[in-house]
């Protein structure tokens, strides 16, 4: 097992993205100054809050480095802007300010990046806050169809993911990437603005070929969508638009035009699945989808080019079936 000074090499910098976070941020900053494993840096981007939730971060936690944006910037351009100026660190955390680590967060996910260097991206077990007996999630599903969803969310969590497996790709509430690999592979596509991203990076990353494993012992307590909203119309839009740019972007060909007519199907039923609340979101959504086709494919060309990794590597690690697929459209 390696000891905590190989755990560490190279460093790691925590990047927590802030807007109107209020009270959670400074919970979530608390938690991680006890870490058994501290971060050599911890960046704060505050995307323009008008909450005050950053006035008094010099006094409470003086280590922490605040970035302030003029502006919204979404969650995909601030973690980065962070990350490119984490210079001298190989390893970038990201942890929403809505998410607690247990002390043992961060160590836990450095000595698997120290024990399994095959993987480059990992993921947390993400406990529900308010309900810490079940799970918020344990990294992101990706469907042939190009649904996704979070993995294990509302499982109980004792006896379940209690062992280290590869995964599709990590919740971008809590997952620890090898910052060169992030830098590489473009980090998050910043016209998705939020929402998805993370699936999104996940899927570049594993085209390029990285890999990502769940470490089961690296636990968060996350609140969920508590700055967005659950199923809100924000968090309905960016979704349903963002995980078709997705698909287009990045499903293998010539296995993208056998699973077209399907992610259609998607497309097609999703906005009927929130009739009673959110229809106009996903129609909106979709027509939005449409118009970004263009520069989306102009973006899948050179992802394409650069692939070192297809269907037959990543398909063992997505889902199908119908009708899991028409389950989880039905939640």
């Amino acid at each position: 097992m390696p000891d905590r000074a190989a755990a560490a090499a190279g460093g790691v910098a925590v990047i927590i993205v802030n807007w109107n976070a209020g009270a959670l941020l400074a919970r979530c900053l608390d938690h991680l100054s006890r870490q058994t494993l501290p971060p050599r840096r911890v960046y704060v981007v505050d995307n323009a809050s008008s909450d005050g939730s950053c006035d008094r971060l010099a006094v409470e936690f003086p280590h922490v480095e605040l970035i302030r944006a003029e502006r919204n910037l979404g969650f995909a351009a601030a973690n980065n802007l962070a990350a490119k100026r984490a210079e001298g660190c190989d390893w970038i955390a990201l942890l929403n300010p809505d998410a607690f680590p247990a002390p043992g967060w961060l160590e836990a996910l450095m000595r698997a990046a120290a024990r399994r260097p095959e993987f480059s991206f990992f993921g947390s077990r993400m406990l529900m806050a308010d309900e810490p007996a079940r799970l918020d999630g344990v990294g992101d599903a990706y469907h042939v169809s190009g649904l996704v969803w979070r993995e294990g969310h509302g499982a109980p969590a004792p006896g379940n993911y209690v062992e280290e497996r590869e995964i599709f790709s990590p919740c971008a509430a809590a997952a620890l990437y090898r910052r060169e690999a992030f830098l590489g592979a473009g980090g998050f596509d910043e016209d998705y603005f939020c929402y998805v991203e993370d699936v999104d990076l996940g899927f570049r990353l594993r085209l390029f070929g990285h890999r990502c494993l769940y470490v089961p012992d690296s636990v968060v307590a996350h609140k969920g969508s508590a700055l967005t909203g659950r199923r809100s119309d924000f968090s309905i839009y960016h979704g349903h638009r963002n995980l078709v740019w997705t698909f287009v972007k990045n499903f293998p060909g010539p296995w993208l035009w056998v699973y077209l007519p399907l992610h259609l199907v998607l497309n097609l039923a999703t906005p009927f699945a929130f009739v009673r609340g959110g229809f106009m979101a996903a129609l909106k959504a979709k027509f939005d989808a449409l118009r970004g086709l263009p520069q989306a494919w102009r973006k899948r060309r050179e992802i394409q080019r650069r692939a070192r990794a297809g269907y037959r590597e990543i398909r063992p690690h997505m889902v199908t079936g119908l009708v899991i697929l028409l389950q989880r459209l039905v939640r």
